[in-house]
C-alpha cells in the first residue's frame, strides 16, 4: 500500500461556507473537510492511538492524503513514512499532533508555517495536569495557536469524524455508519461524546459530525455550535458542556443555532465553585449554576438533558419530528391500563389530551364496538386486535383530526422481522410524511434494538421512535417548550436613568467592605426604581423615637452592619413597635445582642423603618455566576426561603415583558394573581423591581456578586423592599467567603 496523494479539492456538490461567513465557520470547515490529513508522530507499537487512528482513517476510506510522519522511520504501516512537513509530497491541511506534550507547541507552529490549516492534538499533558510544567505548556500552546491561526481541537480530546468526509481520526474501534447524518455532537469529554455517538448508531440516528474537544487550547465548543448551524446538513445539534467559558460567545452560538431552526440539546455538568461570594446571600444560595445555565440558555432555545438516556431520547424526537403548531396531544393504544400510564405519565409533565373533533368521535364510534374507549387516549381495544385495517384506521382518523397537534401510538417496533407489523408500520410513515404534526412511537419500556430493528427503523424517516415512557414525555414537552420560543429573540439592554449609573458609580467608589449596609444598599436600589420602605438611620434611643413617631407606628428596628448579613439570626430585628416605649427597648435590646457578638461588628446605627401591611412575602434578587454571568430571581420569601425553594430565575437584563414571565413560573406569582377568591396583588412593584434589579446587575458588570431583597413585601396597593443585602465582588467578599 502507498501513502494517497490529494489531488483536489472537496469533492464538488458539498456545501462549503459562504465568502461572508464568519472566520471561525471557514476555519473549522477546513478542519472537517481537509485535503489530506498528517500523523506527526506515527507509531505502529501495538494498541498505541497512532495505530488505532490510521486504521480508522483505511477502515473507512478517507478519500484525501494520508501523511505519516516519525523522523526514525522510513516506512510504516506499509506505506513511506515522512520525516518532517518539507518531505511531504503535498503541502499539510489537517495535522493530527500525536508526539509527547513537549513537542506539540514546536509542531504547531511548523505545521501552520508549511501551510497547514488545522490541527488535532490528541496528546495530553497540559492543563489537565497540575504541576508548574504542564502548566506552563498549556500557556505555551494557547500563545501558539493564536499567533497561527489554525483551526484546533484538544489538546487531550480522542479525534472527530466528519461522515460526509468518510473522515475518522478517533481511537474508537466500534462500528461506525459513515453517512451523513442529521446529528453533529461536539464535547469536551472524548469518552460521553464517544459514548453519545455509539448510542445514536445502535438507534439507527445518523451522526454526520462527531468533534472531541479536550481542553479547548483552540476551538471551544461553542465554535462548533456556530459551526454546526451553519452547515445545512445538520438538523439537531447536541453538545457535551463541563463549563462555559464565555458566556457571550456561547449565547451568540445559540442564537445562530435558534436563528437556523436547530435544537441544541446539551449535557451539562453541575453547579461550579464559582460564585462563593454570592452564597453571602440567600439569593446566591439558591442561584446555582445549572440554574442560572437552564436561565439563561433555555430563553436562547437550548435544551438540557438530565442524563444520556434523556439525551438520546430527545435527540431522536428531534430528528424524526418537526416542532408541533401546539401542545394538543392524541393517543392510540391497544390497551385500557397503557392508556392510563399516558395519562398519568403527561399529566405529571403539565400536559394533557386534547378532545377530539366531532367528526372524529363520531368516526371512531362508528367504527369500533364493545371493548373500546373512545376518546383520547384511545383505546382502540378488541375491534382492532382482531381487525388490523380498523387499527390502522384509528390511526388515521387521529392523525387527520386538526384539532390535535401530535399523536403518539403506543406501539414497539419488531425486534424480527414480521410481514404485517412491517407493512402497517410504512403505512404509518407515509400518513406522518403528509401530515402535518409529527408522529411518535412511544415503548412504554426500553426494549432495546437489533440490528434488524435498526434498519429498519432506518426506513421509517417520518415517524419517531421512544424508548420508555418517562423520557419520551420529557422529549415530547422539550418538542412542544421549543415550538413555543421565538425565533429571533432581541437582546435586551439597560434601561437605567443616567443619574442610577452616577449613583451606582459613586456608591461602589467608596465601598470598603464585603458588603453594602442596608441602608446603602437601599438607596442604591431606590436610584434603580425600585421602591423601598420610608425609614431613618439613628444612633440613640431617643432619635429613635423621633423616627418613629414622624414615620408613623408600627415600625420596625432593625441593626445596621456591613458585618452582619442576616439581621433576624442574631436578634437584629424586632417587629409591630406601636409606642415610644416599645421602640427605645427595641434599641437598646439590639444593641446589647450586636456588642455580645464575637468578633465584636462594628454597628453603623439602629433603622427605624415603616413596618409596612403584607399580604405577600416575596424574595427579589440577583447574582453573578461563575459562568453564565448576571441572572435576576424572583419568588416566596422571608425566613423560610432556603424551605420553600419557590423561585425561578432569568437572564440579565430583562424587561417587563420577560419579568412577568419569570413571575408566573413561581406559586408566588399565581397567588399574586389572586388566589382562591383573595384580590390580585400589586404585582407591576414586583415588576418594576426585577427590571430595575436587571439594569443593576448589567450595568456594575462583575462588580457585584449578589443582591439580596428579602422580604420584598406586597399587598393590593403597592409592593416595597423591606430589606435588602448588596455582596461585592471584591477581595474582601472573596476572603469573607472562603476564598
Amino acid at each position: 500500500m502507498e501513502a494517497r496523494v490529494s489531488t483536489a479539492s472537496a469533492p464538488s456538490g458539498k456545501w462549503s461556507p459562504s465568502p461572508d461567513a464568519s472566520e471561525i465557520v471557514k476555519r473549522i470547515h477546513a478542519m472537517l473537510h481537509p485535503r489530506n490529513i498528517v500523523l506527526v508522530g506515527a507509531t505502529d507499537k501495538p494498541g498505541n492511538y497512532a495505530e488505532r487512528i490510521w486504521n480508522n482513517l483505511i477502515k473507512y476510506g478517507f478519500e484525501g492524503g494520508l501523511y505519516p510522519v516519525n523522523a526514525k522511520r522510513e516506512t510504516i504501516w506499509g506505506v513511506p513514512c515522512y520525516r518532517d512537513f518539507a518531505s511531504l509530497p503535498d503541502k499539510p491541511d489537517h495535522v493530527l499532533v500525536l508526539v509527547p506534550a513537549r513537542f506539540a507547541v514546536q509542531v504547531i507552529r511548523d505545521a501552520a508555517a508549511a501551510g497547514a490549516r488545522s490541527a488535532t492534538i490528541v496528546t495530553s499533558g497540559f492543563s489537565e495536569l497540575q504541576d508548574e510544567e504542564s502548566q506552563k505548556l498549556a500557556v505555551e500552546l494557547q500563545q501558539a495557536i493564536r499567533e497561527t491561526g489554525l483551526a484546533v481541537t484538544g489538546p487531550n480530546c480522542l479525534g472527530n469524524l466528519s461522515a460526509g468526509e468518510k473522515l475518522f481520526t478517533n481511537i474508537d474501534d466500534r462500528i461506525v455508519t459513515m453517512e451523513a447524518g442529521p446529528v453533529a455532537i461536539a464535547g469536551q469529554s472524548g469518552a460521553i461524546v464517544m459514548a453519545i455517538r455509539q448510542a445514536l448508531e445502535d438507534r439507527g440516528v445518523g451522526v454526520g459530525y462527531m468533534v472531541t474537544t479536550g481542553n479547548e487550547a483552540g476551538l471551544e465548543t461553542p465554535d462548533l455550535m456556530r459551526y454546526f448551524a451553519a452547515d445545512p446538513q445538520v438538523r439537531v445539534i447536541v453538545v457535551y458542556l463541563e463549563g462555559v467559558r464565555n458566556t457571550k460567545v456561547f449565547r451568540e452560538a445559540c442564537k445562530a443555532a435558534r436563528a437556523a431552526g436547530k435544537p441544541v440539546i446539551a449535557l451539562k455538568l453541575g453547579a461550579s465553585e464559582g460564585g462563593r461570594a454570592a452564597a453571602m446571600a440567600h439569593t446566591g444560595a439558591l442561584a446555582g449554576s445549572i440554574e442560572t445555565f437552564d436561565a439563561i440558555s433555555t430563553r436562547e432555545g437550548v435544551i438540557r438533558a438530565r442524563g444520556l438516556d434523556e439525551l438520546i431520547e430527545t435527540t431522536e424526537c428531534f430528528v424524526h419530528a418537526d416542532p408541533p403548531k401546539g401542545n394538543r396531544l392524541a393517543a392510540v393504544t391497544l390497551s385500557g391500563g397503557k392508556r392510563g400510564l399516558l395519562i398519568d405519565a403527561f399529566f405529571s409533565a403539565g400536559l394533557n389530551f386534547a378532545p377530539l373533533s366531532r367528526n372524529a368521535s363520531d368516526g371512531l364510534a362508528r367504527m369500533l364496538g364493545p371493548g373500546s374507549i373512545v376518546g383520547n387516549p384511545l383505546d382502540a381495544g378488541f375491534a382492532a386486535v382482531v381487525d388490523p385495517s380498523v387499527y390502522m384506521q384509528s390511526i388515521k382518523i387521529m392523525i387527520d383530526d386538526p384539532d390535535t397537534d401530535i399523536v403518539i401510538i403506543d406501539s414497539e417496533l419488531p425486534k424480527a422481522p414480521h410481514e404485517l407489523r412491517e407493512k402497517n408500520l410504512r403505512i404509518v410513515n407515509a400518513m406522518a410524511g403528509a401530515a402535518s404534526k409529527p408522529v411518535v412511537y412511544i415503548s412504554a419500556m426500553s426494549i432495546g434494538f437489533t440490528e434488524f430493528t435498526k434498519a429498519l427503523r432506518k426506513s421509517l424517516p417520518h415517524i419517531a421512535v421512544m424508548q420508555g415512557l418517562d423520557r419520551a414525555v420529557d422529549a415530547i414537552k422539550s418538542l412542544i417548550d421549543y415550538a413555543s420560543l421565538r425565533k429571533v429573540v432581541p437582546d435586551i439592554v439597560s434601561s437605567s436613568s443616567s443619574s442610577a449609573r452616577a449613583t451606582l458609580e459613586k456608591t461602589l467608589k467608596h465601598a470598603t467592605g464585603a458588603a453594602l449596609d442596608e441602608v446603602a444598599s437601599k438607596k442604591l436600589l431606590k436610584a434603580y426604581g425600585i421602591p423601598v420602605s420610608k425609614e431613618e438611620i439613628v444612633q440613640t434611643a431617643a432619635d429613635a423615637v423621633k423616627a418613629a413617631k414622624k414615620i408613623g407606628f408600627p415600625v420596625v428596628a432593625k441593626v445596621v452592619s456591613a458585618e452582619i448579613l442576616h439581621k433576624s439570626d442574631i436578634g437584629g430585628v424586632v417587629l409591630n413597635l406601636n409606642s415610644a416605649a416599645e421602640v427605645k427597648k427595641a434599641f437598646n435590646d439590639i444593641t446589647v445582642r450586636v456588642k455580645r457578638l464575637k468578633g465584636k461588628p462594628k454597628l453603623g446605627g439602629i433603622l427605624i423603618a415603616q413596618q409596612v401591611k403584607a399580604e405577600l412575602e416575596l424574595v427579589v434578587g440577583a447574582a453573578l455566576d461563575a459562568e453564565m454571568g448576571p441572572v435576576v430571581l424572583f419568588g416566596t420569601g422571608g425566613v423560610d426561603i432556603e424551605l420553600m425553594k419557590d423561585v425561578a430565575l432569568a437572564g440579565a437584563p430583562l424587561d417587563a415583558a420577560e419579568a412577568r414571565q419569570l413571575i408566573q413560573r413561581t406559586k408566588a406569582g399565581v397567588k399574586i394573581k389572586g388566589y382562591r377568591g383573595k384580590p390580585a396583588l400589586h404585582e407591576a412593584s414586583a415588576v418594576k423591581a426585577l427590571v430595575g434589579l436587571s439594569n443593576l446587575m448589567a450595568d456594575a458588570g462583575t462588580r457585584i456578586a449578589s443582591i439580596d431583597v428579602n422580604p420584598f413585601l406586597i399587598n393590593t396597593r403597592t409592593g416595597v423592599a423591606v430589606d435588602a443585602l448588596i455582596v461585592l465582588n471584591n477581595e474582601a467578599a472573596k476572603s469573607a467567603a472562603g476564598h
